[in-house]
């Protein structure tokens, strides 16, 4: 069996007036991120750490910024086609850790919900994908409501 590890790592900022995507659900927030797509940062940074595993680049080589069919597109999108990207690798993912760095507002409630979506938008079981959340304790971008931040790391393997 082979086996491989892989790191993502995403930041977006935070904009008043935004639609505020996480964990491939809209939370209800003052803020949003900003971006080219739905600016999800937690299913970004799970796409870069499986794709990096799987030695098939990262998330902006796929699914340009500078490509039009990628604007405003829902990020679990871009997650289902990385996953099949590594199922036409024969790469099967044994768990996905990550952590959401947010001040506000506080994710834990939304938990539970961003794992049952994910889970399903990559066909693993919910025990196979942590989310954590934490603050920055005011401290940088991130604990003055600028930005949000995130990171991934995942297990892949295959049967050789």
């Amino acid at each position: 069996m082979k086996i491989r590890t892989g790191m993502g790592y995403d930041v977006h900022q935070l904009k008043e007036g935004e639609d505020f995507w996480l964990g491939g659900i809209q939370i209800a927030h003052e803020k949003g991120a900003v971006g080219h797509s739905d600016a999800d940062v937690l299913i970004h940074v799970i796409c870069d750490a499986l794709l990096g595993a799987a030695n098939l680049r990262d998330i902006g080589f796929h699914f340009s910024d500078q490509d039009p069919q990628y604007k405003g597109i829902d990020s679990k999108v871009l997650l289902s086609q990385v996953i099949r990207l590594l199922k036409e690798q024969d790469w099967s993912i044994a768990n996905i850790d990550s952590t959401i760095c947010l001040q506000r507002p506080k994710i834990n409630p939304h938990i539970p919900t961003m794992k049952s979506c994910l889970a399903k938008v990559m066909g693993i079981q919910e025990e196979d994908l942590s989310i954590k959340a934490t603050t920055t304790e005011r401290l940088g971008f991130v604990g003055k409501e600028e930005g949000v931040a995130a990171y991934a790391v995942v297990l892949i393997t295959k049967n050789t």
